[in-house]
């Protein structure tokens, strides 16, 4: 659906008008007007829309308490895939994919869509995760079903609790409560709504000051909404990409409190209920990675959780 813009006289006249002449055209061939679209929930920020000064905006309820925003500016110009998910539904959850050849422990590359996660969850948004070597192993830490890596760099982790947790601390599987599924970034964008200063990367200055493709994910505790984003880039005059403080600003508007950064550039990519929406910079299309950051929904975790549940909803989990 559209989501409503910084008001411009020129273009709210021409709306009006182009609204009028439907509603007359249905009117006079005895259709009936449809109904108007519901707004996504969770909905997108009015403070990220002022700081986009989008052109074009749209946005779609993927599940309950999971939206997915799209927005093209042409400040950046930027691309960005947002996908925002209300965790404070016991449904929803936090799932790391490794990519794994055939005998379930060598480390390899696959590309995010061919790692959906299987079993009785229902993947609704996936995105590339951390920086990994040439075989697919992650540089930073993981902990999945399958694999446990411990690393000093900073991560996103879910925990027993089922609270993500952002930062260089959140990647300690020793410490309690024990985290269930982590994966590696860098840098950390925000602490505790904070900027972190220092957004370099060793002897590559370029990385954090020039635009690239990017991959990112942002929690605040306080509302207990989730935001998964990705920025189009290299791909001029549609989508320059983002520097990392422009990445920074962006989730400070979504009104996030914890970010870090993900692989990015070539790297970058988002699927969201089976459909890839973004559009990865590499000429081949979706690069092989070694890991991915899903968001998926369990039914069966609300078993004896307090928090909001989806046995209110018609969804039925399913295996994909």
């Amino acid at each position: 659906m559209m989501i409503p813009l910084p008001h411009n006289p020129v273009r709210s006249a021409r709306s009006a008008f182009l609204q009028a002449a439907w509603i007359a055209a249905l009117a006079s061939s005895g259709c009936v007007v449809p109904d108007s679209p519901a707004d996504p929930d969770p909905p997108l920020p009015a403070a990220a829309v002022d700081w986009l000064a989008p052109d074009s905006l749209r946005g779609r309820t993927v599940s309950d308490g999971v939206s997915y925003h799209f927005a093209w500016s042409a400040r950046g110009p930027w691309a960005l895939h947002m996908v925002a998910a209300d965790l404070n539904r016991c449904e929803l959850e936090l799932v790391v994919v490794p990519a794994l050849a055939e005998d379930g422990r060598t480390r390899t590359r696959e590309t995010v869509t061919a790692m959906v996660p299987n079993g009785r969850v229902t993947a609704l948004a996936g995105v590339n995760g951390d920086f990994f070597a040439p075989g697919g192993a992650p540089v930073g830490p993981e902990v999945t079903s399958a694999t446990q890596r411990s690393s000093t760099r900073p991560g996103i982790a879910w925990d027993a609790q089922r609270i993500p947790r952002i930062g260089p601390g959140a990647a300690r599987n020793d410490s309690a409560p024990r985290r269930l599924q982590v994966v590696g970034g860098f840098p950390e964008l925000l602490d505790g709504g904070i900027r972190v200063g220092d957004l370099q990367v060793g002897d590559r200055p370029d990385f954090a000051a020039a635009r690239h493709p990017r991959t990112a994910v942002g929690f605040d505790p306080g509302s207990g909404v989730l935001w998964l984003v990705v920025v189009d880039g290299r791909q001029l005059p549609r989508s320059a990409g983002m520097a990392l403080p422009e990445l920074t600003e962006l989730f400070l508007a979504l009104g996030v409190a914890e970010a870090i950064n993900l692989d990015g550039g070539g790297s970058s990519v988002m699927t969201v209920a089976g459909e890839t929406v973004s559009r990865p910079s590499d000429a081949a299309g979706e690069r092989p990675v070694g890991n991915s950051l899903w968001l998926v929904r369990d039914g069966s975790a609300c078993e004896g959780d307090q928090r909001g549940s989806a046995a209110d909803s018609q969804a039925t989990d399913r295996p994909t």
